[in-house]
């Protein structure tokens, strides 16, 4: 195999930088949304992610659910997520 058979993994767009978004100062009643990508086992891990932001940070705890992983969200769970959420955690693997 030469090195012209090989196929690179990053992606060769050049994107701009953009601000971070500004950190939260507590969890304590903020709208935390729990995104699901929709792999096996976020179900768990999230519902006990759940468990500690509610019981340890007060935080109040939503879930939401892309349809399927291999696909970026619809838009409408896209702009109903910003729209509900102080604060976003998206659950990535297995």
């Amino acid at each position: 195999m030469s090195i012209d058979e090989l196929v690179s993994p990053f992606d060769e767009r050049v994107l701009e930088p953009h601000a971070k978004a500004p950190r939260l100062n507590s969890l304590q009643g903020k709208r935390i949304t729990l995104l699901s990508i929709s792999k096996p086992k976020s179900a768990e891990f999230l519902a006990a992610l759940e468990q500690v932001l509610r019981d340890r940070y007060g935080a109040q705890v939503r879930q939401a659910q892309k349809p399927t992983f291999t696909r970026p969200a619809p838009a409408s769970i896209i702009e109903e997520v910003i729209g509900s959420s102080d604060a976003v955690v998206e659950a990535l693997a297995d």
